[in-house]
């Protein structure tokens, strides 16, 4: 079983910046994929961003060219540096995890608690 933990929300001006971070903690031997995900009031939760222990990226085109998604393995921290921040990047965002190998198996659809990133002016 594995814990998320995030933290960097807040809230910015249009054209700021934020740093979220997640560490994975529990009992496991390695995390395959890792990623964001963002939820609006209203709306759907969609992905932001998702990268895979290789390092190989995806974004979601809202974000395309802003946000960077990295990862420290040795630490189990998945990081989301988001630059140029719109209004319409407000949203709940939630780290996620799968592919979580361990001694029995994997674990699938693993999420953190969520952490709130408002841009206004």
């Amino acid at each position: 079983q594995v814990q998320l933990v995030e933290s960097g929300g807040g809230s910015v001006q249009p054209g700021g910046s934020l740093r979220l971070s997640c560490a994975a903690s529990g009992n496991f031997f390695s995390i395959n994929f890792m990623g964001w995900y963002r939820q609006a009031p209203g709306k759907q939760r969609e992905l932001v961003a998702r990268i895979m222990s290789s390092g190989h990226t995806n974004y979601a085109d809202s974000v395309k060219g802003r946000f960077t998604i990295s990862r420290d393995n040795a630490k189990n921290t998945v990081y989301l540096q988001m630059n140029s921040l719109k209004p319409e990047d407000t949203a709940v965002y939630y780290c996620n995890a799968d592919g979580i190998s361990y001694s029995g198996g994997y674990q699938y659809g693993i999420w953190g608690q969520g952490t709130q990133v408002t841009v206004s002016s």
